[in-house]
């Protein structure tokens, strides 16, 4: 059985690409378009890692780790954080949100791919 993960972006391009990516190495992908829809299928389902973007409508990126933390089905689920933002203060922000790893946009598929591996190990 694959492992599931869960892909949180604003952007459906977005989304396909990372999704694609994710597909091919094997990975189980479900989608959601912004912070609330995923925090409604993280208290749903449970997932292998979530990879989200920071900025979106409605619950952005720290909120919903905040939300993934307080999930009785992903507290412990690695959350790796792929957003255009680089600043030390925001990474530090999202540390004390619980965010396990952060890949800058614009990304390689190898490193997200290398990311996702060390997250979600065989």
């Amino acid at each position: 059985m694959a492992k599931t993960v869960l892909v949180v972006d604003d952007s459906a391009s977005f989304r396909t690409v990372v999704s694609l990516t994710l597909k091919q190495q094997g990975y189980g992908v479900v989608e959601a378009a912004d912070g609330m829809e995923a925090a409604e299928l993280v208290g749903q389902h449970g997932y292998k890692l979530i990879v989200c973007d920071l900025n979106m409508p409605k619950l952005d990126g720290f909120g919903l780790t905040r939300r993934i933390r307080a999930s009785v089905l992903n507290r412990t689920t690695p959350v790796l954080m792929l957003t255009t933002e680089s600043q030390t203060s925001k990474k530090k922000e999202g540390r004390v949100a619980g965010v396990t790893a952060w890949l800058p946009k614009p990304f390689q598929p190898s490193r997200l791919v290398m990311a996702v591996n060390t997250l979600c190990p065989s």
